[in-house]
């Protein structure tokens, strides 16, 4: 029987640490429990676009995130609910360790933090690789740390033998949290990673449904599925009303505009959303987005809500179309892994010259991380688009953490002044060249500029999440009808 999305069951997927086994456990109970036939509604906490993928596979619904440093905590709650419409029960994963959260920013956007927006119950994975007693001192700590996050149950993934899982439960018996799963050593669904982490589904499909449906056999035959779904049973009401894009854009959503919400600053409400309306008339604009292996890195919410104000998402794929689809006026390109496809991507060159006719052309124009690079001239010494008079090329520093951010003038995405929050996470460097200025001012420790606004062309490393500021997919498609 479907739940209401206000008291869906859900679960949190938690660890003390990276690469104790959230994804191979969280993915794993999605499989296992949608092949019961319950709908199951994926979430992951944090930026990453890579696990959402995975979770998909396992469930047949969109991937979601929830994170409460871009979009605000008040946010959290509403995309849940509206992720979770009509569905049984929701498992989130976590980032990082349980109580790692946005540097320098207490509990802001952790696994704690979303557990406790969510009101809801914390499966601890643990890797038991390495130790056999010392588990009970670890769980205990994570168990008391904060009285506010509940812990219902433990998972020890890595575990050698009977023995081995013999010593772990008989010390975790004086912890009072019950053992709802033991998973043996399995090298056989680990997912292969490179430098920024698990590769996309859409680079290795078919071996990432073989992946899924190990996770899923391993969890199945290791964890308690019906003491794991009591326990999402206890999961309280949320009161919140769920997202919505058409609400968002039109600011009938209660609390539409997050940029006072979240603590962004208030340049947010009174910059790329102000004058939020009703979709202007006239047909709707085109608006091609670029997918593919090359480009993977997008949040759903982003095609909602350009459809929602007005305008015809169209997907394509630069590395096999070779022209961009009929009429498009406006064109948007996340992030990926165009340094994986630099090759294929810069032999399409009737696509690279339709990309740079179009942006000449003054048709808008938005990219992030991946799409910035794609947008230069070269990269690594091979052509790009030449939309950008800038170089790129990969680099052996990592690039990695939230940011703060203001506009420095007014683009196809936003009035200056206006705040946003966004996240960055690439190994490349770019040259710029001429005839662009930056896009955003970053503030905070980085006090630096960074992306490029050229004509209508923003073009950013940083990931931003739209629905926080909802105002920037209505000036885009606004920007689209434009002659």
């Amino acid at each position: 029987m479907v739940t209401s999305s206000s008291s869906v069951p859900r679960l949190v997927v938690a660890a003390p640490a990276s690469r104790s086994g959230k994804t191979t456990v969280a993915t794993g109970l999605m499989a296992a429990f949608a092949a019961r036939g319950l709908a199951v509604s994926p979430h992951k906490v944090g930026p990453d676009y890579i696990d959402p993928g995975y979770h998909a596979l396992a469930t047949g619904r969109v991937g979601r995130n929830l994170d409460a440093y871009l979009c605000g905590p008040d946010l959290v709650g509403p995309l849940f609910r509206h992720g979770a419409r009509g569905c049984d029960i929701a498992v989130v994963e976590g980032v990082m360790g349980l109580y790692d959260g946005a540097a320098g920013q207490g509990e802001l956007a952790s696994t704690a933090h979303v557990a406790k927006l969510l009101r809801a119950p914390v499966v601890l994975v643990v890797d038991a690789s390495s130790q056999s007693r010392s588990v009970a001192a670890l769980v205990h700590g994570f168990v008391s740390w904060d009285p506010e996050v509940r812990v219902g149950g433990v998972i020890l993934n890595k575990v050698a033998t009977d023995r081995h899982e013999n010593l772990l439960r008989e010390a975790l018996e004086h912890v009072g949290v019950p053992v709802l799963g033991v998973l043996r050593r399995a090298p056989q669904v680990d997912t292969p990673s490179r430098h920024l982490g698990l590769v996309p589904v859409a680079e290795r499909r078919a071996e990432a449904l073989a992946a899924v449906a190990a996770m899923a056999a391993q969890v199945a035959a290791g964890c308690d599925l019906d003491a794991l779904a009591a326990l999402a049973r206890t999961a309280g009401d949320l009161s919140c009303a769920p997202w919505d894009a058409a609400g968002a854009i039109t600011g009938t959503l209660p609390g539409a505009t997050a940029g006072a919400r979240s603590g962004a600053g208030t340049g947010g409400a009174s910059g790329a959303g102000a004058g939020i309306g009703a979709p202007a008339g006239g047909a709707a604009p085109r608006v091609a987005v670029a997918g593919g292996p090359a480009f993977t890195f997008s949040y759903a919410e982003h095609a909602e809500l350009l459809t929602a104000a007005g305008a015809e998402v169209v997907p394509f794929d630069p590395l096999r179309d070779t022209e961009l689809p009929d009429g498009t006026g406006g064109l948007v390109i996340g992030g990926g892994f165009p340094e994986m496809y630099a090759s294929e991507l810069s032999a399409n060159e009737p696509l690279r010259k339709a990309v740079a006719v179009l942006a000449d052309g003054g048709a808008p124009v938005a990219a992030e991380c991946a799409g910035l690079l794609y947008l230069c001239r070269e990269l690594d010494g091979l052509p790009m688009c030449g939309v950008l008079d800038a170089g790129a090329r990969m680099t052996e520093r990592l690039t990695l953490g939230y940011r703060d951010a203001v506009a420095v003038g007014d683009s196809v995405l936003a009035a200056a002044g206006t705040r946003m929050r966004g996240h960055e996470f690439h190994r490349t460097a770019v040259e710029p060249g001429s005839g662009a200025e930056p896009a955003w001012g970053l503030l905070g420790a980085e006090r630096r500029v960074e992306g490029f606004v050229q004509r209508s062309v923003h073009a950013s490393y940083l990931h931003t999440h739209w629905a926080a500021e909802p105002g920037v997919a209505r000036r885009f498609v606004e920007r689209c009808r434009l002659p």
